[in-house]
């Protein structure tokens, strides 16, 4: 009897102690923070100053750890991103490139990162992330806009991917029949960005993206004609994909524009959107292209 008493509390204490080791593991895997992977390498928008601000934000206020690369010897350095093994651990990477010719094991990084199909988001030059010599090896990366982010596929070409002139803006509106999407949650427009319209139609975005917002140029040097300036979408790796021409510094000031940016990145992560927290201080000088 004794005996059986015994198992009986030995029994009770191995499951005791299986439900709580079972308990704390639940627990912990819904502390575990989203990793948002930042990649920033441009020559002209000073993505390494504004996004940082907003990975900031996203560890202060949103529950996120953030990893930031960029350029290692400055913007103007095209061909190294140190650190992009930190992509194999990254929930969503984020994307601020311009005309880059990173190594091939720096860009294998980036392809498996495609290739998990995890989420991804781009900014304005990311159009045209890379810029390989024709001929070269890594001359298929040119066309990451297309495959990565439904855009088109490099600067100018076929597509005509070009802009309406530095002297112009953009006067920006949401779409009526995407007015209750969640990532447009508080993003009341019109509002009027320092960005010149990326022309984009009639190809892009590709088939089956979801349009949220319309840009039409003001001041333009040519007639201008209404192009999207964000989407979401799913790219050629099956992949949830969000997408803005938008980019400029004194964007990054204007309050719709940051709250685009926290909403698309909780919807990417599969999170609800949140709470705004508050206007961010993004106050960066635009270097000017070369």
């Amino acid at each position: 009897m004794n005996k059986l008493r015994t198992c009986r509390l030995i029994w009770l204490l191995i499951c005791a102690l299986s439900i709580n080791i079972f308990s704390n593991s639940v627990a912990q895997a819904q502390k575990k923070k989203p990793v948002v992977v930042f990649v920033t390498g441009d020559h002209e928008y000073s993505g390494e100053e504004t996004l940082p601000i907003v990975a900031a934000e996203l560890e202060k206020n949103y529950g996120m750890k953030t990893i930031f690369l960029k350029a290692k010897d400055g913007p103007n350095d095209e061909k190294n991103i140190p650190g992009l093994e930190a992509l194999k651990d990254a929930d969503l990477a984020i994307f601020y490139l311009r005309w880059r010719q990173l190594p091939k094991d720096q860009l294998a990084h980036i392809d498996a990162y495609l290739k998990s199909g995890k989420p991804l988001m781009g900014f304005r030059t990311t159009t045209h992330a890379f810029n390989f010599p024709k001929g070269h090896e890594s001359e298929k990366w040119n066309a990451f806009g297309e495959f990565a982010l439904n855009s088109p596929p490099g600067w100018g070409g076929a597509a005509k991917h070009t802009h309406y002139g530095h002297e112009s803006s953009t006067d920006v509106t949401v779409n009526p029949d995407q007015a209750n999407n969640p990532i447009l949650t508080g993003v009341t427009g019109p509002f009027h960005a320092r960005s010149w319209l990326y022309r984009v139609l009639p190809d892009y975005p590709t088939k089956g993206s979801t349009l949220l917002l319309t840009g039409k140029a003001v001041n333009a040097d040519k007639e201008a004609i209404e192009n999207p300036v964000a989407w979401t979408g799913t790219n050629s790796f099956g992949a949830k994909i969000f997408m803005t021409t938008l980019g400029h510094p004194d964007d990054f000031k204007l309050e719709p524009f940051q709250r685009l940016i926290i909403n698309a990145i909780h919807w990417e992560l599969g999170k609800p959107i949140p709470k705004w927290k508050g206007k961010m201080n993004i106050d960066v000088t635009y270097r000017t292209a070369n």
